[in-house]
């Protein structure tokens, strides 16, 4: 069984152990969803750049997208031996030393209590000021993630609780990713994953950041690793203990089975595309990218999220980089001023609204729109690891059409993917091949359009559901149907080798388009004006 908590949903697969073969599925949505706009209970509203989620829901993918999944795939619960599950990363909780979340508890009224989703974006400035300060100190942890911490990540929404709600800081037993609270809620017994650790909890070589460092924070931050983060390390495939009394009654599961340590959505869908061999990059393309592939070699590569050794699959260093919104881009198109008649017209035809945009866009010759964006809706997660920036369309005209922008900010997303891997091969990390999981997989145009900005193929995973296939394969390995990860994928994961391959004549028309997009990267990314333009909106919304 593998369990899938995605940003807004989260699925249950039943896979056979033998072959990989995808019983049944099953999804639940999550009746909160991303909370950021107002508070559960008090109907607070919450500043700009907030993300929180509820933890209720993610019990309740247990306790329904589980047995529904068992149902429809028509099994003896009993032949289930084991569970693994993945999640958003980082998406991070206080709670008290017994695993309850605060957002459960007399604390529920105050934000700082609840779950931060992975797109809470509100600590950009203790993350600038963690960076500085491992700089200054010459820390050499800091190399390992491209020379930034992304405001994303433990650290920084740890010190912003610290600094806005010290109530709830000292409140706060244990900070836990998600992947790993949810294990817990399976077990009964805390671990943590050497994954979320490694890329999201700034753990190498073994340690946490120092005392001496963390206090040069704060005074009060100094103690944050030992007393709130410190555990034993599981490895990615281990079993971490048996499913509790309470879970199976949940899930319909035997109590007793296998539960694998935790594991990051996009890390543990290499797996499933298998791509756990050297220089397979896989991108994970829904609501955001996560791209991640592994090397031989430790490389310290400008920009990049992180490198763990172990942290996609042992033996090798996994890198990450990433796109902080791909699919939340496309979806914001629609939210904006696309006409009547595009609505008539897709209502006509029983289209949805990305389906006409799609096919009115691949009409277009390359470039033929006039435009060129940058992908930066919800900041920039790599290279530049700074969330502060926004998005940015140039070459508007009073003829330019909702297929137009549509297209172009299509081609943005592939631009900033072709950034990544140029970055990563010129650090040193090879890229061999390129793969795509996930829901925009689906999507034709915007894969040739990946292909000719990349000039070179395009793989897809052959499953729909990678993250929650990866997990059983996780779990099959747990349970000891598999001896390790790269022997289970090698059974379990699919490939559909090569599904797009480039056209010279259009890649050639998109270096030229990719020249104009390096030129805009530089420029905003390195200038101060969506910073102040984005401080102007702040202290507007402040002053209400």
């Amino acid at each position: 069984m593998g369990v899938d908590f995605g940003t807004l949903s989260g699925r249950a697969v039943v896979v056979r152990v033998r072959d990989g073969a995808e019983l049944a599925t099953a999804v639940h949505d999550y009746p909160h969803g991303v909370i950021d706009r107002n508070l559960p209970g008090t109907g607070a509203s919450l500043p700009p750049d907030w993300a929180l989620q509820h933890p209720q829901d993610w019990v309740d993918v247990l306790r329904h997208a589980v047995p529904a999944a068992v149902a429809a795939a028509g099994i003896d619960p009993v032949s289930v031996i084991g569970i693994a599950t993945d999640f958003t990363a980082c998406t991070v909780l206080p709670t008290l030393g017994d695993g309850t979340p605060l957002a459960e508890t007399a604390l529920a009224d105050r934000p700082h209590a609840w779950p931060k989703l992975w797109k809470h974006h509100a600590a950009q400035g203790q993350a600038d000021r963690i960076n500085a300060l491992a700089h200054a100190r010459g820390e050499q942890w800091i190399s390992r993630y491209g020379g930034k911490i992304s405001a994303e990540w433990q650290f920084a929404k740890a010190l912003q609780v610290l600094e806005e709600d010290p109530q709830v800081y000292d409140s706060c037993a244990r900070w836990i990713e998600a992947a790993d609270w949810i294990v817990w809620q399976l077990t009964g017994a805390e671990s943590r994953n050497a994954c979320t650790a490694g890329y999201k909890g700034i753990h190498q070589d073994g340690s946490y950041p120092s005392e001496q460092y963390l206090a040069g924070l704060d005074p009060r931050f100094s103690d944050f690793a030992r007393t709130r983060l410190e555990f034993p390390l599981s490895a990615l495939g281990s079993r971490v203990g048996s499913l509790s009394a309470r879970a199976a009654d949940w899930t319909g599961l035997p109590a007793g089975i296998a539960v694998a340590a935790g594991n990051v959505d996009a890390h543990v869908t290499a797996a499933a595309a298998q791509a756990v061999e050297d220089g397979r990059l896989l991108a994970i393309m829904g609501t955001s990218t996560c791209h991640v592939v592994n090397a031989p070699v430790l490389a310290d590569v400008p920009g990049i999220c992180g490198v763990v050794a172990g942290g996609i699959v042992e033996g090798t260093y996994g890198y990450e980089a990433g796109q902080s919104a791909v699919g939340d881009i496309f979806a914001w198109a629609l939210r904006q001023g696309v006409p009547a008649e595009y609505l008539e017209e897709a209502a006509s035809l029983g289209e949805d609204l990305h389906t006409l945009l799609t096919r009115k866009a691949a009409l277009q010759p390359v470039g033929g729109h006039g435009l060129v964006a940058l992908d930066w809706m919800n900041g920039n997660r790599s290279v530049l690891v700074d969330h502060h920036l926004s998005g940015v369309i140039v070459g508007l005209t009073l003829a330019t059409r909702p297929e137009d922008v549509y297209r172009a900010l299509l081609e943005a997303t592939a631009f900033g993917t072709r950034v990544i891997v140029e970055t990563l091969e010129s650090g040193g990390v090879p890229v061999n091949e390129f793969i795509v999981a996930g829901g925009l997989a689906k999507n034709h145009l915007l894969m040739q359009i990946y292909s000719d900005v990349l000039r070179r193929p395009v793989s897809l995973a052959a499953s729909q559901q990678g993250p929650a296939l990866g997990s059983a394969i996780h779990a099959a390995v747990a349970a000891g149907a598999h001896p390790d990860v790269r022997t289970a994928t090698a059974a379990m994961g699919s490939l559909k080798r090569d599904a797009f391959t480039p056209d010279s004549a259009r890649a050639d028309a998109y270096d030229a388009l990719f020249a104009e997009y390096r030129l805009l990267h530089d420029h905003f990314g390195t200038g101060d004006l969506l910073h102040r333009l984005r401080n102007v909106r702040n202290n507007a919304l402040a002053s209400l």
